[in-house]
């Protein structure tokens, strides 16, 4: 059976088709698109976007715009998505998209596996996309309409490369935002989650706050002599020269929403196995500088902005 047997068979004379891309993006908004089809003639083609290649996606989408009885656009924004949760944005959208219709259907049928209100009588298929014609034209109109909008928002945010990506949480965009912030286009409640989920963002994080601290100490006159030192004792993110004296610094990036200081963070263990990394680098290099521990604190201020606070002789090794 083919995708318009499935929609020849719901026996309805106008029968409308939902879906929507982008519900797992970093950045952009939600768009959802709803579609109707005349089923006496058939596009050949169409099928679930994401088993498409960009150019028949492309090609594809002008023929439906151009033979569909009635298609409409619906998104939902970042600060939307950010304010009622993904779920109900993409709800929002795919509500607009029907309301956007200049004639109205008679049911819809939307992919996925809850059911919307949509202002209209309706039911969720599940991977429908791949089962109703309908709704796989929806779903090549929605993400095709969301990949322009993010070619246009590279041209506004280049360094965040999204022609390449399309706001998806790759290697590369993760980078990109580490090192350049949080611009107005990304979804903060996801980047929230990721944070706290995915070892590979803090793993960037604490690269993106070394490289801002190497930077802060060249810019102060000191001269670095190691990065993330190792020992069997541990690891101490920067070693540094100047004026006599040899600094072992500890990095800490945090947030501007985090409730507590660089400082508090580094336990009386934290420290133990910093002193001993020192001790057992100034056993394997000979110098007549004075050691010194350090921490460079560094907050998200966010667009790119960072307060940094060097705190000089910040700890000593107790005596038991």
């Amino acid at each position: 059976m083919t995708l318009y047997d499935y929609d020849r068979e719901q026996q309805i004379s106008c029968l409308c088709g939902v879906d929507e891309a982008g519900r797992g993006p970093l950045a952009g908004p939600v768009v959802a698109a709803a579609v109707i089809l005349p089923l006496n003639e058939e596009i050949e083609g169409i099928n679930d976007s994401k088993k498409l290649t960009e150019k028949k996606r492309e090609a594809l989408c002008e023929q439906i715009k151009q033979k569909a009885i009635a298609y409409s656009i619906g998104s939902a924004s970042v600060e939307e998505i950010d304010t009622y949760n993904i779920l109900q944005a993409t709800f929002l959208a795919m509500k607009r998209a029907v309301e956007g219709l200049n004639r109205k259907p008679d049911f819809v049928l939307i992919d996925g596996n809850k059911n919307p209100d949509v202002g209209i009588p309706s039911r969720f298929v599940v991977k429908g996309d791949a089962t109703s014609a309908n709704i796989a034209a929806a779903s090549i109109l929605a993400k095709v309409t969301r990949d322009h909008y993010m070619m246009e928002l590279d041209q506004q945010y280049p360094e965040y490369q999204l022609a390449k990506h399309k706001g998806y949480g790759t290697k590369l965009h993760h980078q990109m935002i580490l090192e350049y912030g949080m611009a107005p286009i990304h979804r903060r409640s996801f980047l929230v989650k990721l944070r706290a989920k995915e070892p590979s963002i803090s793993l960037y994080r604490g690269e993106y706050g070394e490289k801002i601290a190497y930077g802060y100490l060249k810019k102060n006159g000191y001269t670095v002599l190691a990065k993330n030192y190792h020992s069997p004792y541990g690891e101490i993110d920067l070693i540094a020269q100047k004026d006599g004296i040899l600094s072992f610094i500890e990095v800490k990036l945090r947030d501007v929403s985090c409730l507590y200081e660089a400082e508090e963070s580094i336990t009386k263990t934290k420290q133990k196995k910093i002193i001993q990394t020192a001790e057992y680098f100034l056993q394997q290099h000979s110098t007549q500088l004075q050691p010194r521990f350090d921490i460079i604190g560094i907050t998200l201020l966010g667009e790119q902005q960072v307060n940094i606070r060097f705190l000089s002789n910040a700890f000593v090794l107790e005596e038991s």
